[in-house]
């Protein structure tokens, strides 16, 4: 039984001494680490809890008027609320600054709360606050632009034109912001046929040379012949997704067969068969593929003036507000009109 005991003398037993304290050693320092870590998480914690709530709108009155942020401080607070959405806070700062701020600041505060309101869709208060604005100073273009963009949100179509006339006079080209708003107003109207629709927003068209993609996805929609017959072939790409919708009853074979973008478009549309290949890599792998691929053109909607990347079509920014900037990029994505009809035909 000897055997299985060591002296203190035995060099083993300093051995196995040595590697039982660094045992002890390594297990006390990785669960002192974690208690430690985990202490520094709890702290953490109660630091961001300061800044998860701003204080109540009389505690913010105090704060503001003890003047130890600079009112610099308070625009910054509130504008990054604003961007992050939290439009409620970035509110309740700009209207305790309009109460106790420097009175210098005064119109500067109101534009930017009539702004958070706007993006915030409180449009009736935004709309209230840049008449104000213009009340006491009318050559305020900032005001006068956000006017026009809360009109047009509420569909007043013709108050948002009558603000286009003092921005003329300040010296802004308004010829592509009337034409468009003209073409709201035709496309809103309740008095007027389709027919008549297409006469007002024809003569809008060729007058501004303007809204290409606003007048044709309606003509296209509403009365294909008339679109095809004042279709111009040198705006093809910037229809492609209207084109690429155009039912197959509705083709003019006669203007499509002249433009070779066309032909490419429709063949890997699979309407007809007179294209082999295309140089545009999308198309040219449709018009390559079998019919019965289960793929498409998918659609996504750049604007020219900010890139800002967009799922839907549109003719007015909503980030920077600019007209007619859109421009339509293409993808392949499977396309699941055809699952859906085979389903359809499955149960038949």
């Amino acid at each position: 039984m000897d055997v299985f005991f060591l002296e203190s003398k035995d060099p083993l037993f300093g051995i196995i001494i040595f590697f039982v304290l660094i045992f002890v050693i390594t297990f006390f320092s990785y669960w002192l680490s974690k208690y430690k870590k985990k202490e520094d998480y709890k702290h953490l914690d109660r630091f961001l809890q300061q800044f998860q709530t701003l204080p109540s709108q009389n505690e913010l009155k105090v704060l503001i008027a003890k003047g130890e942020l600079s009112e610099k401080s308070w625009f910054l607070l509130a504008n990054a609320y604003a961007k992050s959405g939290n439009y409620e806070k970035s509110i309740e700062i700009y209207s305790e600054l309009l109460k106790v701020g420097d009175k210098a600041n005064y119109r500067d505060t109101m534009f930017l709360l009539g702004k958070t309101y706007f993006k915030a869709g409180f449009l009736e208060r935004s709309r209230q606050i840049f008449l104000e604005i213009l009340k006491n100073n009318p050559r305020t273009p900032q005001a006068l632009s956000y006017l026009l963009l809360t009109y047009e949100r509420v569909r007043d179509y013709k108050a948002a034109m009558e603000v286009l006339e003092p921005l003329e006079e300040l010296g802004r080209d308004t010829t592509v912001e009337r034409a468009y708003l003209e073409a709201l107003l035709v496309l809103n109207s309740a008095k007027l046929s389709s027919e008549e629709k297409v006469e007002e927003l024809l003569r809008i068209y060729k007058s501004s040379h303007a809204l290409t993609h606003l007048v044709f996805e309606y003509l296209f929609r509403v009365n294909p012949k008339s679109a095809w017959e004042n279709f111009d072939a040198s705006k093809a790409e910037e229809l492609i997704d209207v084109l690429w919708s155009v039912d197959k009853k509705d083709l003019n074979l006669e203007v499509i067969m002249q433009n070779g973008y066309l032909r490419e478009l429709y063949s890997a549309k699979g309407y007809i068969e007179v294209a082999n290949r295309s140089s545009i890599f999308e198309l040219d792998v449709l018009i390559n593929l079998d019919a019965k691929a289960n793929a498409t053109l998918g659609f996504e909607y750049i604007c020219n003036n900010c890139k800002v990347v967009f799922p839907f079509a549109f003719h007015r920014c909503s980030s920077c507000h600019a007209i007619d900037t859109s421009r339509a990029e293409i993808a392949l994505v499977k396309d699941y009109h055809k699952d859906f009809s085979e389903e359809n035909n499955s149960f038949q």
